[in-house]
């Protein structure tokens, strides 16, 4: 069985696996809603290994008032996530992680102001992480569950993660991140890989939306933690200048130099422990990168978006409209140029940056 996210019909998702015990446990009503849900052939966004369903997100437009304890939220459009639950056998793979991002994104889509749902004070790592994200909890519902909201007109913007999918609209300038077209299309499998927005959104679920990159650059990078960079995927074929693109932006979450002119900064035990489970490479390449290159500089940054088939921005655009000079690296974005490749990619970019 290939493990992915897919878009599912509740009718392909058996109500007996185990994996909803603890839900029907929570919810009396639970089976009753999963027929209803099966009955309007609604679909949610599944994750299944051998052994069954181990991911499962559903999420919908409401537009409901809300009660909490003494008090009620008035009715406004909303994306509820109505069910979100992670089996413990994926703690740790970023599923979850993944699965919120294609929720925000979609949220930052509609026209609906907030997004919400509801969970039992129990589940701490499934608060944990949308605490990370920029929920805030107001209150407690009637079933003793806390009712978490993220409001497009209020949202803490103190990191890349409370901002997501937004980017900080404080920054001064920007770069670019060069990555190899065999490396990129692992690392972000989206753009022309894949042809449909629903390939994308099961893909990038399933690989999380914190990327960590291991670069090689010949000196110091500009950039700086918090700032946003434009992917550039590096055409390693024949017609560079039209088939080297952008693709993507992305916000700087941490850079670490390993190495920098040949001194090892960092211990070989902790170059492998950055990168876990979000690089590409295996221990055995990261060994080799640590024993051979002069400079190494692990890259973390959280994927804010991309531009999409058809919309991405060939080197030679970059190049005539002077977003392009020099080696990629070396490239220091006004904010005014980085506004404009997204705009060229066709951002909304009212919709992308948030003050």
């Amino acid at each position: 069985m290939i493990r992915k996210f897919e878009w599912l019909p509740f009718s392909e998702c058996a109500l007996a696996d185990p994996f909803f015990e603890s839900l029907k446990e929570d919810y009396e009503e639970f089976p009753e809603w999963f027929l209803k849900k099966v009955q309007n052939n609604e679909k949610a966004f599944v994750y299944k290994d051998e052994w069954g369903i181990c991911a499962f997100i559903y999420f919908k437009d409401e537009e409901e008032e809300i009660r909490i304890n003494d008090k009620v939220l008035p009715q406004k459009k909303r994306i509820k996530i109505g069910t979100f639950k992670l089996d413990d056998r994926v703690q740790g793979q970023r599923l979850g992680e993944g699965a919120l991002g294609v929720a925000l994104w979609k949220w930052q889509e509609s026209d609906a102001e907030e997004i919400y749902l509801t969970i039992f004070p129990k589940h701490k790592v499934l608060i944990e992480l949308i605490e990370k994200f920029g929920f805030k909890n107001v209150g407690m519902n009637h079933r003793g569950e806390f009712v978490y909201i993220k409001n497009k007109k209020n949202f803490e913007t103190i990191n890349p993660y409370t901002a997501f999918p937004y980017l900080n609209a404080n920054f001064t300038k920007a770069g670019y991140i060069p990555i190899y077209d065999y490396y990129h299309d692992t690392l972000f499998p989206f753009s022309e890989l894949y042809n449909t927005k629903q390939d994308f959104e099961e893909i990038a679920a399933a690989n999380g939306i914190t990327k960590v990159y291991i670069g090689f650059p010949y000196g110091e990078l500009h950039h700086r933690e918090g700032e946003p960079v434009i992917i550039y995927r590096i055409h390693t074929g024949e017609n560079r200048q039209y088939k080297s693109v952008a693709t993507s932006y992305c916000t700087l979450t941490k850079i670490k130099y390993i190495k920098k002119y040949g001194r090892k900064l960092t211990d070989l035990n902790d170059f492998i422990l950055i990168t876990k489970n979000k690089t590409v490479f295996t221990n055995d390449q990261l060994e080799e990168f640590y024993d051979t290159q002069e400079n190494i500089v692990v890259i973390e940054m959280i994927y804010n978006g991309f531009f999409g088939k058809g919309k991405n921005i060939t080197f030679k655009k970059l190049k005539d409209m002077g977003l392009f000079e020099g080696h990629p690296y070396n490239i220091r974005l006004s904010r005014e140029q980085f506004l404009k490749i997204l705009e060229l990619g066709g951002k909304n970019v009212q919709n992308t940056i948030i003050d």
